[in-house]
């Protein structure tokens, strides 16, 4: 099977939880971006020789974070060699509030994909919204597009809510099967 990577910035902890998660369900090596928005040596190349890539990134004031940001011009540079074209991608996000305008970050990091002309993959569960619905359930934040997670300001990563990392472990394993059935 091709390697699957989770590259990922992680402000406070949280987003680095869910990459974990992520990770765990993907069978995937993380990758992390350090406070400088910088890879650690040999990332590139190991960005390059994936059949996967997932990306993770908080959700600041509606959007990526800077040092994501960062990593995402960068990547011009593949884009402009097609090195990750027809690669398997995905995404994922984590901001305080239960909305926090996370689908604009999903969105931005489909389209990075595909400016990269890979291939998105989506949520694939449907929404824990009936009466009985708890936090605690899969999708609970109803996203469609990658993984979403909602993290009190005032939380710590451990102490993120299980439905969301159980929703991010689900989504890595959807992303290594989409891998899978490609290859």
């Amino acid at each position: 099977m091709s390697k699957i990577i989770v590259v990922y910035h992680s402000g406070y902890g949280h987003t680095q939880r869910m990459a974990q998660a992520v990770a765990d369900g993907a069978g995937a090596e993380l990758i992390a971006i350090d406070a400088e928005g910088n890879l650690p040596e040999g990332a590139w190349e190991r960005l390059n020789a994936a059949g996967a890539i997932i990306f993770g990134t908080p959700t600041y004031m509606g959007g990526p974070s800077w040092q994501f940001k960062k990593f995402a011009d960068a990547s011009s540079k593949a884009w402009a060699a097609r090195a990750w074209q027809d690669k398997v991608f995905g995404g994922f996000t984590n901001s305080a509030s239960l909305n926090g305008d996370k689908q604009v970050t999903v969105q931005y990091l489909q389209t990075l994909a595909s400016q990269h002309g890979g291939l998105w993959v989506s949520l694939g569960l449907l929404p824990s919204n009936k009466k009985d619905a708890s936090r605690a359930d899969l999708n609970a934040l109803g996203g469609s597009v990658g993984a979403l997670a909602a993290t009190p300001a005032d939380v710590s990563a451990q102490e993120m809510l299980q439905g969301d990392l159980d929703t991010a472990r689900t989504y890595g394993e959807r992303v290594a099967k989409t891998l899978a059935r490609l290859k």
